[in-house]
């Protein structure tokens, strides 16, 4: 009774990190006050979610590493790192929610930082959960399972046109400062971008846990990387065509 109760309390846990996720990287829609305590707020919950799945840190140096694990491992110390350095960059330049903390570290430099890490805690946590997907998905009957991937990889494709069209390589790769952002989508939109292109990445998460488990059991199949490259060429194709209409969407620091 108390594991089933301790594993509600996880998955509560785990989608209000997905929800406040999407909030932070909509700073059009939440403003500069709201959006310091929001991340306040992640940071609380991320602390608990940590500590709700110890267990994982009990066990890193226990057992034996497979590719998938070797994977999780990996993927997870960045995000870990990325978490902290956001939180971090972000504690320095607060001007509402802990000001005394303003000038921690050099403004400008919190700024890059901030906007870089913060695009790729996006990016590692969609990675993240789509490394789960399987294990969420397993109930699901093979029919069902096959929708769940059609739907997937075509909101996906979306996703990925969204992030490049939104310029955030640039942000990612610190060659830019600030963000580009659009006032003119309506607020619920902004959300809906956000998520879809979440979406991409757990599709990339989905695909190589696919690829790891597969290769753990020397049963290669290349089923969801053939999902994940529709998914790119969609995107592609739509970045190509409507290249000339796009518009910038996105957080700024």
């Amino acid at each position: 009774m108390q594991a089933k109760t301790t594993n509600i309390i996880k998955r509560i846990v785990d989608v209000a990190l997905t929800v406040l996720l999407l909030f932070l990287m909509a700073y059009q829609v939440t403003g500069d006050v709201l959006h310091e305590w929001l991340g306040i707020g992640m940071t609380i919950t991320l602390i608990l979610h940590h500590i709700l799945n110890r267990k994982w840190y009990q066990s890193v140096f226990k057992g034996k590493y497979t590719p998938y694990r070797i994977t999780m491992t990996v993927v997870n110390t960045l995000l870990l790192a990325a978490i902290a350095l956001t939180a971090l960059s972000g504690i320095a330049m607060s001007g509402h929610a802990v000001p005394f903390m303003y000038g921690l570290i050099n403004v400008m430099t919190a700024r890059t930082l901030h906007l870089a890490m913060s695009y790729w805690l996006f990016i590692l946590m969609g990675v993240h959960i789509g490394l789960h997907i399987k294990a969420m998905t397993a109930k699901l009957p093979d029919n069902g399972k096959i929708v769940f991937k059609v739907i997937l990889t075509g909101i996906s494709g979306v996703g990925l046109w969204l992030f490049l069209k939104s310029g955030i390589i640039n942000y990612i790769t610190f060659q830019t400062h600030f963000a580009f952002l659009d006032y003119t989508t309506a607020r619920w939109l902004i959300i809906l971008q956000n998520l879809t292109m979440l979406l991409f990445f757990v599709l990339a998460g989905y695909a190589l846990s696919e690829l790891m488990q597969k290769s753990e059991n020397k049963k290669y199949s290349l089923k969801m990387l053939i999902w994940f490259s529709c998914a790119i060429c969609i995107g592609a194709l739509m970045f190509v065509a409507l290249r000339e209409g796009s518009g910038r969407t996105g957080f700024e620091s």
